[in-house]
């Protein structure tokens, strides 16, 4: 059994959230992200969608962006979101976005998107300065607010981007003298993991140190057998609380194991390759049922593009309304 999530009680609320197709998730996406829109989507509106647009900044293949999106919405089922309670779309079928991004670009002032750290961290690692990346915010502002979201799920890093957000319709709404636009609310679990790459960073895939959710086995075998640890005999103590391995291990534990491991590392006698077979074990334990579910869903790809498409349908009529709204505040209503 996985451990079980503490998280502050949120129900029959609209909860919104994208992924980028930019490449196969890893466990540091399941954990940090996509086991919570799961948790979150049973007894809430879920509105989960690809930013296949968002991509444009990184992705200039036309082969490459059709494929990566249709694995991504292709991933996020098999993770194990229902389409019957969860809509999930491509944010390229939404045009109503495009159209609200402009008017709200009219009201964002350039500091705010000059103070976005995303942007300046991104140009610090060689990314062109292009416009799209520049601007992003914006869109991502409309990506939000086109659904009347509640909440957005994110990480205590990223809500600077809820901010941006809350900050932009709050101006629209100030120009135009009415609420217009609903401001949406962070949802910031109380303990998310922070998963560990192979080499003691963030996991992440600029980093070259991530373990993919649906990779084979032979390659999460080798890879996590790799993760980094000290010289620490055997026979000697150690601290669980710096140990990559055990982080790890204890991801994929349950309570009762994540204490008898800690118990062992304090009192000496664990090695770390017997951690990591554990780990190898727990791993196939969690996600072996999500990597069958993706390779049935493999088998029916027209299944995957029905989903997509009627996820579009019903996220497209919340987003007009929406648009409306702004265009009629805006003084321009459809005649």
């Amino acid at each position: 059994m996985e451990a079980a999530l503490t998280q502050p009680a949120v129900r029959g609320k609209r909860i919104l959230s994208g992924i980028q197709p930019t490449g196969a998730p890893h466990i540091g996406n399941y954990f940090g992200a996509i086991r919570q829109y799961v948790d979150l989507h049973h007894e809430n509106d879920g509105f989960y969608f690809v930013a296949n647009y968002h991509a444009l900044t990184t992705v200039r293949d036309a082969e490459t962006m059709t494929r990566q999106s249709l694995d991504v919405a292709l991933d996020l089922l098999a993770c194990g979101l229902d389409p019957a309670r969860a809509t999930v779309f491509l944010q390229s079928d939404i045009p109503e976005v495009m159209e609200l991004t402009w008017i709200l670009t009219c009201v964002t002032p350039m500091g705010l998107l000059e103070r976005c750290h995303a942007y300046k961290d991104k140009v610090s690692q060689g990314l062109p300065a292009d416009h799209g990346l520049f601007a992003y915010p914006v869109l991502m502002a409309a990506d939000i607010l086109a659904y009347d979201s509640d909440y957005v799920p994110v990480g205590q890093d990223q809500k600077q981007h809820l901010e941006v957000t809350r900050d932009i319709a709050t101006r629209l709404n100030y120009a135009f003298g009415q609420e217009i636009l609903k401001l949406p609310e962070p949802y910031i679990m109380p303990q998310v993991a922070t998963v560990p790459g192979l080499d003691g960073r963030k996991m992440s895939k600029s980093y070259g140190n991530d373990i993919g959710i649906f990779e084979d086995d032979a390659s999460v075998k080798r890879k996590i057998m790799r993760v980094v640890t000290d010289s620490t005999p055997v026979e000697d103590p150690k601290d669980p609380s710096t140990c990559n391995a055990f982080q790890l291990f204890a991801l994929f534990a349950t309570e009762e194991e994540r204490a008898e491991m800690e118990r062992r590392y304090r009192e000496g006698g664990v090695g770390y390759g017997e951690v990591k077979k554990q780990t190898i074990e727990l791993f196939h334990r969690l996600l072996d049922p999500l990597r069958e579910r993706r390779r049935a869903l493999e088998r029916d790809p027209d299944f995957v593009r029905d989903v997509l498409r009627q996820g579009a349908k019903r996220a497209r009529g919340h987003a007009a309304e929406v648009l409306e709204r702004a265009r009629t505040a805006c003084g321009m209503p459809r005649l």
